[in-house]
Parts: C-alpha cells; structure tokens; sequence
C-alpha cells in the first residue's frame, strides 16, 4: 500500500481486491473491517473520507485484510457476531451463529413457560441458550455440548450478556443426554452430510469447526440420537425443536414421528426453505 492512505482510498484498494480475491461484497467488508480498526461505524466512515490512516491503524488493518484475503470469516476477524440483537463472542472453537437460527429461538418462546427448563443440545456459543435465558428471566437452561473449548465461549457470552446466573453448562456427547425432565429441548446440530463436507464455502470449510457441521453419510445422525431419546428426556407435554439444512425438514419430521412425538411441524425461514422442525411428548406417552 503506498505513503499516504486516506479512509475513502484504502476503502476502495480494499474492495478491489476483495474482489480479486473472489469474496462477495467487498466493500461492505472492506467498511466493517475498517470501521472496527478505527472505533467508527459506517457513518462515521462517510464523514471521514478524506481522513488519513496513521502507520500504527494502517498496520492493523492490513493484518486484517490479509486475514479476509484468506476467506477467513468477518466474525472471527473481529472476534464478535450479534445475535438475536445480543452482542456475542465467536472464535474456531464454535459456529458463527447465523439470523436463521433465531428462527428456532422463536419457536421455543412461542412454547416456553416463564419458568421453563430448557436444555440446548450442542449449544456452541451458546447463543440459543442466552437468548433463551435473556428473554426468560426465571427459565432454567442449561447448555450441553462436546467441546470444552465451545462451553468456555459460551460461558463468556452468559457473563456478557449478565446471565451467567440463570445458565449451565455440561460437557458430554449427545449420544447420551443429560437426564430431564425438560420442557424444551432446542438444538441445531451438525447436519451436513459427509460428502459435501469438501464443497462447503471456504470461510465455512476451512475455517468453521467440522465437529460441529458433519452430521454423519446423510447428515441425520445427530437428529436419530436426539429423535431417540427426547421421550425419555421429556416432561409430559414437553417439545423437541430442531434446526434442519435445506431440504432435511421432511426426514426428521418422520424420525419425530416415528419416535412418538405429536404434533410435528415444519417452519419455513423466510427464504421459504424449511428450517425449523418440531414435535410434542403428549400426555399419554407418560
């Protein structure tokens, strides 16, 4: 990069070659890195085109858009996402948490009781359960997942969020869930199947932990464990609601079926693509 970078140059630089790079919408990006190297929002930006960058913020951001250059996601550039308008802490130890899921958020506070007991199944940065928890003051949820590394994330955002005290977390594998009874059981868990696992977006692929994507040949394995042992796990009454990928809604609404489970649904996301399934512990399965 030459002597003298002004904002509105370097903005420019950056775009094209983000887009050399192959990476869509690079201005934005080139404006979302900028402004966080900067302490500025986008308006801020705006107002400052013709300022210059000093070597200390032009060093910053260059380390920053080598990072981006190498499809590394925005989220752990920063080291930050929002969801469900809660700020959160994201790094390679868990998922970058996608607006799609508040969908299932949705769904479960649609279901819940104000004092609830919620278990989140594969929680990850633990963003299902602070949402849960921030919306349901007197909810009890625990959050239950495999990696350590996830549960030490999402213990950070509970404690930056100030609801640490309403949360807990257990290490352990869903082939075996921790005994309930619960109201709800939420969970988006691994569902790509193994065979595009090598197709994923580079930013997803080479960068997202596979633990938490790979869901088995068919990408359902996870949902026959969670699907098998929900029964056993809820209170009478009680749902389960999953996550799905494109085009899995109608596979595990049959594996709630057949596990029992009444009232099934599919909810679609608002790109119409089925993304939230369901199904009810009704009071004569107890």
């Amino acid at each position: 990069m030459g002597e003298t970078w002004t904002v509105l140059r370097i903005l420019q630089w950056t775009a094209g070659h983000f887009a050399q790079k192959g990476i869509e919408g690079g201005r934005l990006d080139a404006e979302l890195l900028l402004g966080y190297t900067l302490g500025l929002d986008r308006v801020g930006l705006y107002m400052n085109f013709d300022r210059p960058l000093t070597p200390e913020e032009l060093g910053r951001f260059r380390q920053q858009v080598q990072r981006r250059a190498g499809r590394e996601p925005l989220a752990y550039i920063q080291g930050e996402t929002e969801f469900w308008s809660l700020p959160l802490r994201v790094g390679p130890d868990v998922l970058i948490p996608r607006p799609e899921t508040e969908i299932l958020v949705e769904e479960a506070l649609k279901r819940a009781t104000p004092s609830s007991i919620v278990l989140d199944v594969g929680t990850g940065s633990g963003a299902i359960a602070v949402a849960l928890s921030h919306e349901l003051p007197g909810a009890s949820v625990t959050g239950f997942d495999i990696s350590p590394g996830a549960l030490q994330v999402a213990a950070e955002n509970a404690r930056r969020n100030g609801v640490q005290g309403r949360l807990k977390w257990i290490a352990g594998d869903l082939a075996r869930l921790p005994a309930g009874p619960y109201d709800l059981i939420v969970s988006n868990p691994p569902y790509i199947p193994k065979g595009e696992m090598a197709g994923l977006m580079p930013e997803v692929g080479g960068f997202e932990p596979h633990l938490a994507l790979c869901g088995g040949a068919d990408g359902l394995d996870c949902y026959r464990h969670l699907a098998r042992q929900a029964p056993g796990c809820l209170r009478s009454g009680g749902w389960l609601l999953l996550e799905v990928g494109a085009g899995q809604d109608n596979a595990v609404r049959d594996l709630l079926d057949r596990a029992g489970l009444t009232e099934t649904f599919c909810r679609a996301d608002y790109a119409g693509i089925g993304r939230v399934v369901g199904g009810r512990l009704s009071d004569q399965d107890i």
